[in-house]
């Protein structure tokens, strides 16, 4: 018999800000086995959290600002396959990205580990460096956001039964 596939359910920030008519994109440079890459704020999903509440904790981890988010931009599934010195990592994962609103900066707290940076960019910077995205759904996301799908978070429900 095969074993059950499972795919990694995972939560995205994407964080957007308006600068003198440009739209930027909060990021994070991140340690990799590839080297650093850049990424939208995001994680795996934790036990006893809904995805929402998972967004809202993984910006905070990795940025260091209160998110809220209000809206999905889309949920997304993709492959990882890398060669390692001890066999193969062959990952899925089930994305839920979230747009939303920006909160305080909680000064002086640490981000997550592998976290080097938060930094601003805009679209045409981002896709000017694809070499330097941990993940193709990076543009995919933010493509999304800026063609305006927004879906109200209704449409996922977290059934009682995560919380106990």
């Amino acid at each position: 018999m095969n074993p059950r596939w499972k795919p990694s359910a995972t939560v995205a920030a994407i964080i957007a800000r308006e600068v003198g008519g440009v739209t930027e994109f909060l990021l994070v440079e991140e340690h990799t086995p590839e080297g650093l890459r850049l990424n939208n704020p995001a994680g795996h999903l934790d036990p006893g959290e809904s995805p929402v509440e998972g967004c809202a904790r993984e910006a905070l981890e990795e940025t260091a600002f209160h998110f809220r988010p209000t809206a999905l931009v889309g949920v997304y599934l993709s492959r990882f396959q890398r060669e390692r010195a001890d066999g193969r990592d062959d990952i899925t994962y089930l994305r839920f990205a979230f747009c939303g609103e920006l909160g305080d900066f909680v000064a002086g707290q640490a981000l997550d580990d592998g976290i080097v940076r938060t930094l601003w960019l805009s679209a045409d910077a981002i896709r000017a460096c694809p070499e330097r995205h941990r993940s193709p759904l990076l543009i995919q996301c933010m493509d999304d956001y800026l063609a305006g799908r927004r879906h109200p978070l209704e449409v996922i429900t977290t059934d009682a039964s995560v919380y106990r």
